[in-house]
Order: structure tokens, then sequence, then C-alpha cells
């Protein structure tokens, strides 16, 4: 029994070290290459500290590749850094809460180097104010943010997030010209039977875009995703010269950054499993059809970004040769 216990100690710590070893790996490769072309995911959590309740104590962040949600994790509990999983590229950042919220924010970076290693090493809200690689600038709030993923509750009018999930696994991948976040989300309940759902959310090393590829396990109505709605904030919605593509857009003032911040926000979707497009009180929100799959794409655009869209005009001219590439080849 001592020698099984041994054992399993010493499995738990070299798959620890394996992970561990993997994520230093790719961080040293990127910030070797200074400001060449990268693509970077990230999984970030506190290990040597306890659970007291829903809050985890003491220890230090450990980068890791794979983790099973602890059942005791949830919103502002301290244990995962920046509280979920992080994608970024030369351009931009992003980050899906891994807990109850499953929304996405945006990490705005004024630099094109590697970031996402140091963010919210020196304190848990530090990344929310000004510093010299940038910040989170997007206020999801109860929301999906910008390109997560939901349910429409038509009766309601409102999205249903992961509030009743049995569990969630997640993996991050590094690769030589595109990172991802594997997530799998068993017994996902919203109302009527739960299913499970795997979604891969890919970032690419160029432009803004970040690809999502959602698998039921059951078909249901309601799958969507959208964009956070901010108050006075235009909304376009446009669709593809040959019909099979379309996108929802917003762009202004809209970041926890300067008032004179732009922001523009897109969420870029097939016309052959689209619904219908609804706004809630909250979120200009794409509906799919009923079936077991959806794929699609997000992108956040920051005025302070390097030699980035500066104008709603280029931003909206960004978008329309988007759609342009979408009509000829099917993918960004």
């Amino acid at each position: 029994m001592k020698n099984i216990i041994l054992k399993s100690i010493y499995s738990g710590i070299l798959i620890s070290f394996i992970n561990c070893s993997a994520q230093t790996d790719v961080i040293q490769k990127i910030k070797k290459n200074g400001s060449k072309p990268f693509t970077y995911a990230e999984l970030s959590v506190k290990e040597g500290g306890k659970w007291e309740g829903n809050k985890y104590v003491g220890g230090t962040f450990k980068n890791i590749t794979e983790l099973s949600i602890p059942a005791e994790h949830t919103d502002h509990s301290s244990y995962i850094r920046y509280e979920g999983i992080g994608l970024e590229n030369n351009q931009v950042g992003y980050r899906l809460y891994l807990d109850w919220r499953n929304a996405t924010d945006i990490f705005g970076k004024k630099m094109t180097t590697l970031v996402l290693p140091e963010v919210g090493q020196d304190g848990f809200e530090s990344y929310h104010h000004d510093a010299p690689w940038g910040q989170d600038i997007l206020k999801s709030g109860r929301t999906i943010g910008v390109g997560s993923y939901g349910r429409y509750d038509e009766q309601n009018d409102f999205v249903e997030t992961f509030k009743i999930v049995k569990n969630t696994d997640v993996k991050v991948t590094n690769e030589a010209d595109k990172s991802f976040a594997t997530i799998n989300y068993k017994g996902w309940k919203t109302w009527g039977d739960a299913v499970d759902l795997q979604s891969k959310l890919t970032i690419f090393n160029k432009d803004r875009f970040v690809k999502v590829d959602l698998e039921l396990s059951n078909t249901i109505s309601g799958l969507c995703t959208g964009i956070v709605a901010i108050k006075d904030i235009p909304f376009k919605q446009v669709v593809s010269k040959n019909g099979k593509w379309a996108y929802i857009a917003t762009y202004g003032q809209q970041t926890l950054a300067k008032k004179e911040d732009n922001l523009g926000m897109a969420v870029i979707y097939p016309i052959d499993n689209f619904d219908k497009y609804v706004k809630t009180k909250s979120t200009h929100v794409v509906v799919f059809k009923k079936n077991k799959n959806a794929s699609y794409y997000f992108l956040g655009a920051w005025s302070q970004e390097p030699n980035g869209i500066k104008t709603e005009a280029d931003f909206y001219k960004d978008l329309d040769s988007k759609l342009e590439l979408l009509d000829k080849e099917g993918k960004l």
C-alpha cells in the first residue's frame, strides 16, 4: 500500500512537472524570437495553498496544460490566474472565464511581444488597470462578452450560461502556427435534459480573430454566440456578397481604458447555420439552427494596439475584406 501511495504521489508530481515544462519551453521560444509572429495558449493555477469554501487561500501560480475544474471553483475564487484560459498573438489577447460566467474578455495590447505569462502575477485586480503591456479593456458584466457561447432562452429573452455543469475539463495546446484551448463541459443543463459540449477556441499567428468550434452530444435549439451590447454604441449586421457569410459588429468608445478609446468587436458566422438575430437587454445575439455543431469567428480591435485599426471606417473595411475572403476560400 505504501508503495502504491508513493507511486501515486510521484506520478502527480511528474505530470505537474511535465505540464509546467511544456509551457515554460513555449514561453522561452516565443521570447527568444522577439516580435516574430507567434501564438500562445495559457492555463495557470495556484498550488501550495488550500481551499476555504469557494476561495483558494495561499499558494503560488504555476502554468499547466490541462485541468479538471475543482468543484469548489467559481467566480473570484483566486485559484486560476486571470480566472480562465488565455489566448494571445502579437496583436491581441483574450481570456475565457472558466466558471459559470463563461464569458470571453479582451486584453488590449500596447506591445507586440508576449505578455500573458506576466498578467495577474502581481495581484488579482492588477490587469484591470493601465500598464505598459496594456490592460483588460472589456466589461462583460453578466453577458457572454465577445464571441463566447451559451443558450438563448426565448421565453425569458436572455442567454443562459454555465450555471449547472457536472464537470469541466480544459486543455491548452501550442503548435507552430496556432494555439488553442479545448474545453469539455459534461452535463451542461439549461432547461430540459443535460448535454455535453466540447468547445475549441483557436488563435492564429496572424490577425485578431479566434475560431470557435462547438460540438454537442445531442441536438438542441438556442445554441448561440454574440457581443455585449454597450449603451449608445451603434450596431451593424452585414451579409457577404454571395450570401454565405455574415457578421454582427459594434464600434465606438466602449472600453475600460481611456474615455476616448475606441474598440471594435465582431462575430463572423456562416449563414447556412444561422437561425436569427436577437437583441436582448444586454447582448447582441446570433442564434444558430437546432443542431449539434456550430463554427464561427470572433475578434476585437483596440485603437491603442500598435499599428492597429484606428477608425470606424477602417474597422468595417477590415471586416468586409474578411467576408470577401470567406466567400472565396471558406475560411480566414
